[in-house]
């Protein structure tokens, strides 16, 4: 399929050109990376790694499952939270929208007496009619995710998982929840019965994300909720095919600490979903797609668990992301780990 010319609204601007796809081995200065991830702690990451490989040497991959309509625009929390984080513009309390942000358009709203429960921000608002305008003329998310990046200043490639339309549903005990209404608007109270993926039957990932995976030295598996940000990625069987078949180092890292999550309501679907919260339980989730597995120190104990019940390669680490710098030494001791031979 023939890529658009840029949109009227940034005359001159052409897309960013594809990159080459020259594997080096593993370990070599040249090493490819390509991650997948949504979320807070997956971001955290993402920026770690960007600081330690050059643009055309990291990929993101980023969940859209999270993504829906509201007031009558095309929200995508996980592509902005990346976004956000990447171009520093992330605020530093919540990981997620945009630092000193104002909220004029949301008082207003409430005047109105509109829906308040998902609040969006003046700036954060500006990427939501900019995204929704273009989408609306005709392109692809793929394309609009690079341009906004650009505009962001943000050099590293961030792919949507797919252009296609994939919404998470959350059955409940209150019924059946698009993801956005458990989340932010029921504070992810309910209890889960199940969760799935409204349209995965029909989506593709994009050529660009297929060209990601083959191309990539090294796969990696943010410190993601397993089950909300990276199921839906996995969900596409293209995707899961891939990696299954891929003889590159793929190594996750577990989104769960010493019995809790770090963020989020991980832990919580994973006792309501009868799972022993643990990363033992994340490891085997994902079992058949990795060579490797990252434990925080505070899970040393399940070292030889991992080893000899899973067949994967154990790396014991800090994983707990508090500052920049444990981001960048996260980052650097999980690369490090993944070219071993």
């Amino acid at each position: 399929m023939n890529e658009p010319t840029s949109p009227s609204l940034i005359p001159g601007q052409t897309p960013s050109q594809t990159l080459p796809a020259n594997k080096p081995s593993v370990g070599d200065s040249g090493v490819k990376v390509t991650a997948l991830l949504g979320g807070v702690g997956g971001a955290k990451l993402a920026w770690g790694l960007a600081q330690l490989l050059p643009p055309q040497h990291l990929t993101l991959i980023v969940n859209t499952a999270d993504d829906f309509e509201h007031l009558g625009l095309h929200i995508s929390p996980d592509l902005d939270t990346v976004m956000y984080t990447l171009a520093n513009l992330a605020n530093p309390q919540t990981g997620w929208g945009i630092r000193d942000e104002s909220w004029n358009m949301m008082a207003m709203l409430g005047r109105y007496a509109g829906p308040t429960w998902f609040r969006l921000g003046d700036g954060d608002l500006a990427t939501h009619l900019l995204r929704s305008s273009w989408l609306h003329e005709g392109f692809p998310l793929t394309w609009i995710t690079r341009e906004l990046c650009k505009l962001l200043g943000v050099r590293h490639t961030v792919l949507p998982m797919t252009d296609a339309p994939v919404r998470t549903v959350v059955d409940t005990d209150e019924g059946s929840l698009s993801f956005q209404e458990y989340f932010v608007r029921h504070q992810w109270q309910p209890i889960v019965r199940s969760i799935h993926f409204k349209g995965i039957e029909s989506a593709q990932p994009t050529q660009e994300v297929v060209a990601s995976l083959r191309a990539a030295d090294v796969i990696l598996f943010c410190p993601s909720n397993p089950f909300v940000s990276l199921d839906p990625i996995l969900a596409l069987p293209a995707i899961r095919r891939m990696l299954a078949a891929s003889r590159v180092p793929r190594v996750a890292v577990s989104p769960i600490v010493a019995g809790q999550a770090i963020k989020g309501p991980t832990a919580k679907i994973m006792r309501e979903l009868g799972l022993e919260i643990s990363p033992v339980t994340v490891a085997q989730r994902y079992r058949d797609l990795l060579t490797g597995f990252v434990l925080d120190r505070q899970d040393e104990a399940m070292r030889a668990t991992v080893a000899t019940e899973l067949g994967l390669h154990p790396l014991v680490t800090d994983t707990v992301m508090q500052s920049d710098a444990a981001r960048i030494q996260l980052a650097r001791q999980v690369l490090e780990f993944a070219a071993q031979p």
